[in-house]
């Protein structure tokens, strides 16, 4: 091996790569869950979504005034917020944008908890109160912020709603469990009763529009309970027309997608291993043509064959070693890179380094015993006759 170095190393090179990859992918899988239990833990398991639905023939059905009231008397629930999208009305820039350019922006009613409910805060100005609520001032979600290009919030920042300027009060940070909150335009029920006239009739009376999502938050350990009675506390008379759903799930369902993807990484990893374990095994079967003369003379000198396979078994065993270290530094590296970037906690299972160190082990091992088998049936005679 030391003779020989860039043979060996360009040898070792296959299992290094499969090693790294495989490390790699473990440990980007645990670093990616613990990040992701993490914010689980921080935004809580504990929200309800509860949305419009649609009956018998389709037609979406709005939820009733009275359901966030109604939700709120619900025993394990301590916080209810409440949007109402309003229809055929988009937010621009400026009214010389085209009509057309609508970002894919959506306005919407707000009550005044609405970020504390789907667990975001306000990255800059402020939320609405009860003082804005009634007035043609706005909040932007983070993405509707980023597509209006509106960076930074200045005094008097306005943007173009409804045909007319709604004055800018605050911009939200991302909201994980509730996505649709960051591609919004929110606005005051009242505000939006009397400038964007959302409304609703009770009893020939127009009165504020109705809600058409409800964020519930519950206690953790009644929060399957409460979604069992939710639909039909949302609407009693029609609880099928109720959507009922769990966002955190949205975030198990994103960890176990990955998996299919680590699965497919780690299967090129072990591809590239088995080309490393036909490179070692190719190397090994020239080195014993080459060193005929060695071997013929070891025997000579009474050097058993059991002494002959081993020294060749350990040959390759080592040269497989050396590039599952190299691998399992590459694949930490660029776990603990990946993962910083991405402001993780790098973990690196035992799994990872484990297996690489072991999967190195076995493949030198495998790769290597046919070729120490042939070194150690060479015949001392035959083996100083072909040097």
């Amino acid at each position: 091996m030391r003779t020989r170095r860039l043979r060996a190393a360009l040898s070792a090179l296959g299992i290094a790569i499969g090693v790294a990859a495989i490390v790699a992918v473990l440990g980007l899988s645990a670093s990616s869950q613990t990040g992701l239990l993490a914010e689980i833990n921080q935004l809580g398991t504990n929200l309800l979504d509860v949305t419009t639905g649609q009956n018998f023939s389709g037609q979406g059905v709005p939820l009733p005034l009275a359901a966030p009231g109604t939700i709120g008397r619900i025993g394990p629930v301590y916080d209810v917020a409440y949007t109402g999208t309003i229809a055929n009305t988009n937010a621009y820039r400026t009214p010389l944008i085209p009509s057309v350019e609508t970002n894919a922006l959506s306005v919407a009613a707000t009550n005044l908890n609405l970020p504390g409910a789907v667990g975001t805060t306000v990255a800059q100005g402020r939320f609405l109160n009860t003082a804005t609520a009634t007035e043609p001032v706005c909040v932007l979600g983070a993405g509707a912020a980023r597509r209006l290009g509106i960076g930074q919030l200045f005094a008097g920042e306005r943007i173009w709603v409804g045909g007319m300027w709604f004055y800018v009060a605050g911009i939200l940070k991302p909201a994980a469990l509730a996505p649709e909150i960051d591609d919004s335009v929110l606005i005051g029920f009242p505000a939006a009763k009397t400038y964007l006239g959302y409304t609703s009739d009770v009893d020939g009376h127009p009165t504020i529009g109705n809600p058409t999502e409800i964020y519930v938050r519950a206690d953790t350990s009644q929060v399957n309970a409460v979604y069992n009675v939710l639909a039909s506390t949302a609407n009693p008379e029609n609880p099928s027309e109720v959507d009922v759903t769990q966002p955190s799930s949205a975030l198990v369902a994103e960890a176990e997608t990955k998996g299919v993807f680590n699965g497919l990484i780690l299967g090129l990893g072990a591809i590239a291993l088995l080309v490393g374990a036909i490179g070692v095994a190719n190397i090994m079967v020239i080195s014993v043509l080459e060193r005929r003369a060695e071997i013929g003379l070891r025997r000579a000198l009474g050097a058993t064959k059991a002494q002959i396979r081993t020294q060749f078994l350990s040959e390759a065993i080592l040269l497989a070693l050396i590039g599952g270290a190299i691998g399992i530094g590459a694949g930490a590296l660029a776990t603990a890179i990946y993962a910083h970037t991405k402001h993780w906690t790098t973990v690196i299972p035992a799994l990872a380094w484990g297996g690489g160190i072991g999967a190195a082990i076995l493949i030198g091992a495998v790769a290597g015993i046919v070729p120490a088998i042939r070194a150690a049936r060479l015949s001392p005679t035959d083996a100083l006759r072909s040097a």
